[in-house]
């Protein structure tokens, strides 16, 4: 039998505490990870296949033997010089993984999604597992090629698959080399770069308890269900403040109307395709999202799991403590 866990894109941020995870209850665990990606800090033991997600044949080897799937690799900033990027990798690469892993006998696989395709405009109520959103509704190439990666994913589910699906809400915590959304605002205010904010609502989670929250969708988790993993909703303006305590900085003064945002916004894109090259300070995307009501109540979802998330501001503690290890601040 099978015996083997694959967890695709498990170099990543939340990837790293899931193997971590993993490996710490005795699984044997294989990570699939991009050509030249950095894997110094997976724990010992891990075994890892460089594999692209986009290269169906690749991935076909890559998943032989085993028991459980969780596919995480993507690419999550909300913006890239090939726009195209974000279908192959998030859309066309979830496709490769998930049939090949099912081809497999996989016993069980797991689907990454994410809360940002389940916002809609003119939101009211909080947002729960049952949000249905037409794909009109949905914000910016990212969350496009995720929203049709989902659609795939439950599709299969529906035709019997063995496929559970979890959503995240904003991971935070230590241990994010890539520099998330999340973290990159958090770093850039730790680095004295928010001077002003553009206020939304957030829900935040710590990274170790969305990989905890994986690993009980795979075990008890309905096939064709969607798992809301979050915690506890914020302001933009509340993180900042609880920045402001941890670093004995000033908390940002001027509050950015949404109109002065989104032209700075549309600016830093275009610098950034034809200049820089670098992930712009403000998205497009990450900008149009702030209009939309981001609270969201994943109370079932943590209940049907089991699943209990350590308290937020500690996550934030601890994401700014390892900001300084690591010697970016």
């Amino acid at each position: 039998m099978p015996d083997v866990t694959v967890v695709t894109g498990g170099a990543g941020f939340i990837g790293s505490h899931l193997v971590r995870l993993l490996a710490d209850r005795g699984e044997r665990v294989r990570v699939v990870e991009r050509p030249g990606a950095s894997v110094d800090h997976l724990p010992p033991g891990a075994d890892v296949v460089f594999a692209d997600v986009r290269d169906a044949d690749a991935v076909r080897q890559a998943v032989g033997g085993a028991r459980h799937v969780y596919h995480l690799a993507a690419n999550p900033q909300l913006w890239t010089r090939r726009r195209g990027h974000f279908h192959t990798v998030n859309y066309i690469g979830t496709v490769n993984v998930l049939t090949a892993a099912l081809d497999a006998g996989a016993e069980r696989v797991l689907h990454t999604s994410t809360e940002s395709i389940l916002t809609r405009v003119r939101q009211a109520e909080p947002i729960t597992e049952e949000q249905d959103v037409p794909s009109a509704d949905v914000i910016g190439p990212y969350c496009r090629s995720k929203y049709r990666a989902e659609r795939f994913a439950l599709g299969l589910a529906r035709r019997g698959a063995p496929v559970v699906v979890v959503n995240p809400t904003l991971p935070v915590g230590p241990g994010d080399r890539g520099r998330s959304p999340p973290t990159r605002m958090m770093l850039d205010f730790c680095k004295g770069k928010r001077s002003a904010y553009l206020d939304a609502e957030l829900n935040l989670i710590d990274a170790r308890d969305v990989a905890d929250g994986m690993v009980r969708a795979v075990e008890r988790g309905r096939p064709g269900v969607r798992y809301l993993l979050g915690a506890e909703n914020w302001s933009v303006k509340s993180v900042f403040a609880e920045l402001a305590e941890l670093t004995g900085l000033p908390e940002p003064r001027w509050r950015v109307p949404y109109p002065v945002a989104l032209a700075a916004a549309y600016a830093s894109e275009l610098a950034a395709d034809l200049v820089t090259g670098a992930i712009p300070a403000a998205t497009v995307t990450g900008v149009r999202l702030t209009r939309r009501r981001m609270h969201f109540d994943p109370s079932r979802s943590l209940a049907e799991l089991g699943l209990a998330p350590r308290p937020v501001a500690g996550s934030v503690a601890e994401a700014v403590a390892w900001f300084r290890r690591e010697g970016w601040v």
